[in-house]
């Protein structure tokens, strides 16, 4: 049995349990889960590999809900809405899909992928592979605050995410996590589980979902204008599938957050909000 770490952030309450996204830690969802205690009981949880949890391997998706279940069941919390952000939303609807009597309902903030085959992916996946596992300067954690400031995000927030979600090496650098060969096991998982695309993908889930995209593109960095039209295309293609879906099934829910991809660091209160008022929606 491998327990993840876990941050309990208290409250009464419904059973929130919070995962953040790749390369990501629990530190993400601090400022969203100060404001969902007020109504719910709210855990934080690193995924494997990630923060201050124990690597895995391989590092799947099932393997990923079992550590997860049995992390649950030491914090006595067998049954919860999952919440997840990026790779965080995509274990939320595995979990929920493995675990229909544990999940009250699952909730997906922007957590979809690409197949393979999908026009540009070859170009996404290369440059991903190629910061996978790095070693970072010394520098890296002023860099990254810097950076976060043009969404909006504070830096006293966004350096304690970033200093969560790094190892710090004996020389001054930084280790991102996961390491390299997690990464790429990550990696291939993701291409496995949308090999058919989002909407497929969302077959056989019975629990409720919530299933939320960001309302605004990441700025292409110079020289990168390319991903700015891939990630435009691939957003308009997962809405109008997601439209699609949820008038044919009842138990799906699509909205969206006015911000980037970083939505949980950028508008915790939009967040807080919306998962408060799913969970107040669900059937008793």
């Amino acid at each position: 049995m491998t327990l993840l770490h876990v941050h309990d952030y208290g409250g009464d309450g419904p059973q929130l349990v919070l995962l953040h996204g790749y390369g990501r830690s629990l530190a993400d969802w601090d400022a969203s889960a100060a404001l969902l205690t007020a109504g719910h009981h709210v855990l934080a949880v690193d995924l494997p590999g990630h923060g201050s949890s124990p690597d895995i391997s391989p590092w799947t998706i099932p393997a990923v809900v079992r550590h997860i279940a049995d992390t649950l069941d030491a914090h006595g919390a067998p049954e919860a809405v999952v919440v997840g952000h990026s790779l965080g939303g995509v274990v939320a609807v595995e979990y929920a899909r493995a675990n229909p009597g544990r999940a009250r309902a699952a909730v997906n903030l922007d957590g979809f992928w690409w197949g393979r085959e999908y026009p540009g992916a070859d170009r996404v996946s290369e440059g991903l592979l190629a910061s996978a596992g790095t070693i970072a300067p010394p520098e890296y954690i002023e860099e990254m605050v810097v950076n976060s400031a043009r969404f909006g995000i504070p830096a006293d927030r966004a350096e304690a995410a970033v200093r969560a979600a790094v190892r710090p090496l004996p020389d001054g650098k930084w280790q991102t996590l996961p390491e390299r060969a997690e990464a790429l096991e990550i990696f291939d998982e993701l291409h496995r589980i949308f090999a058919l695309g989002v909407t497929t993908w969302l077959d056989g889930v019975e629990s409720p979902l919530l299933l939320v995209q960001a309302g605004r593109r990441l700025p292409p960095a110079p020289g990168m204008e390319w991903f700015g039209e891939f990630s435009a295309r691939f957003a308009r293609g997962v809405s109008d599938g997601l439209t699609a879906l949820s008038r044919t099934r009842p138990t799906i829910s699509v909205n969206r957050i006015d911000a980037t991809h970083l939505m949980n660091l950028e508008t915790p209160e939009a967040v807080a909000t919306l998962v408060a008022g799913f969970v107040r929606g669900l059937p008793d």
